[in-house]
């Protein structure tokens, strides 16, 4: 599937920077059609449905036939898709971008924990650093300037803890069903359940799709498409080649890049985050820094 003929040292490396940087493009992208008026509910439905239409030619690819006394497995990765996606939103419904995001990097290491008691792989030491280096990097890419409180900090905490442990378990067991499955039928399953559950969302937004702003459908559209391409990057290799805390790791670069492309072509997408001031980007240079040296750790 991806890839064929890549080592998968080299696999789990490649794949997962690959999808970081795509999700950064598409998270400017998304960003642009939210100041647009578009709102996280109604997005995260359009973005659930494109993904389960994308993932659906996966099923082409072919694979083992599928066991009916299996389905809950994508059953149950659905619903912890589903249960982060929520968690996530509504932590950033309800707070800050700067403590939400951290909150959520803390699946690195969650994801770290989980692979030894879920999938039997051992977790050497320095993974464990890179991960906690990696958690201490989003921090600090996340730091806004002092003085400004962060709003709904218990519900930020309670919901993005959540999410977190919610999209650990799902990576994890990704990695554990997935070469029973195969890819090409794991997977399309999961995104096919994941859809059917969004439709539970209508009663979350703040108007009908039919009152989305004309403007707004372009990137909505062009922007699920990209989260939905590096969603099938990522989660299939994890499926295909395992290693979800290195896989993570290298994926977390994500935060790093975000920062990176806001700054050289942010104000493409009318993003003006590029004009923070000098104490967020020392905090934002420091946590780049270590966002590279857990990724280094990974490599070598």
């Amino acid at each position: 599937m991806l890839g064929s003929g890549v080592p998968p040292s080299t696999a789990t490396v490649l794949y997962p920077s690959i999808a970081a940087l795509v999700y950064a493009f598409a998270a400017l992208v998304l960003k642009r059609s939210s100041s647009l008026g578009v709102g996280l509910w109604r997005t995260t439905f359009v973005v659930n449905l494109i993904a389960a239409g994308l993932f659906s030619f996966l099923w082409l690819l072919g694979g083992p036939e599928v066991e009916r006394e299996l389905l809950w497995q994508p059953g149950v990765i659905a619903l912890c898709l589903f249960v982060g996606q929520i968690a996530q939103f509504l932590a950033l419904e309800k707070g800050d971008v700067s403590v939400a995001v951290p909150v959520f990097g803390l699946k690195v290491v969650i994801v770290a924990f989980l692979t030894p008691i879920l999938a039997k792989e051992a977790v050497g030491m320095k993974l464990w650093a890179a991960a906690l280096l990696s958690v201490a990097g989003i921090t600090c890419l996340n730091r806004k300037d002092a003085g400004k409180t962060p709003r709904g900090l218990l519900i930020t905490f309670v919901s993005g803890g959540i999410g977190a442990i919610a999209f650990a378990i799902f990576d994890v067991l990704v990695q554990m069903w997935g070469p029973t499955w195969g890819a090409g039928r794991l997977l399309p399953c999961i995104f096919w359940i994941n859809a059917i559950l969004s439709f539970g969302l209508i009663f979350r937004f703040s108007a009908p799709l039919s009152q989305v702003p004309k403007q707004a459908w372009k990137w909505l559209t062009s922007g699920a498409a990209l989260l939905s391409v590096q969603s099938i990057i990522f989660v299939g290799t994890l499926a295909v080649y395992g290693k979800a805390t290195s896989s993570n790791i290298v994926y977390a670069s994500r935060g790093l890049l975000s920062v990176v492309l806001v700054w050289m072509i942010g104000h493409w997408f009318a993003n003006q985050e590029q004009h923070l001031g000098a104490s967020v980007l020392r905090w934002r240079m420091i946590g780049a820094a270590m966002m590279l040296s857990a990724i280094v750790m990974v490599v070598i």
